[in-house]
């Protein structure tokens, strides 16, 4: 088993009602939405495993240009709002 580590970008909607959205760079073409930045983040997560499943049945899985890893690995970036 192969396990891809992916940067998702997530951002407010236009108008803050409508939630957030995300994209990752590494998938162009792969991006999702949700009210929350959780649900933005389980969604985003469930459209990554969907775009690689047809990566997968196309045989196209060697076409990504990125690593991947042995073993998984988890990580995350925060975002931090600093005094001026």
């Amino acid at each position: 088993m192969k396990f891809f580590t992916f940067k998702i970008i997530i951002e407010p909607e236009e108008n803050p009602e409508d939630g957030y959205y995300a994209y990752s760079p590494e998938l162009p073409g792969c991006y999702s939405n949700g009210a929350t930045i959780e649900e933005t983040r389980v969604n985003m997560r469930d459209a990554l495993e969907t775009h690689l499943e047809v990566f997968i049945d196309r045989n196209k899985l060697s076409s990504l240009q990125f690593k991947y890893r042995e073993k998984p690995v988890y990580t995350e970036l925060f975002t931090l709002a600093v005094p001026a």
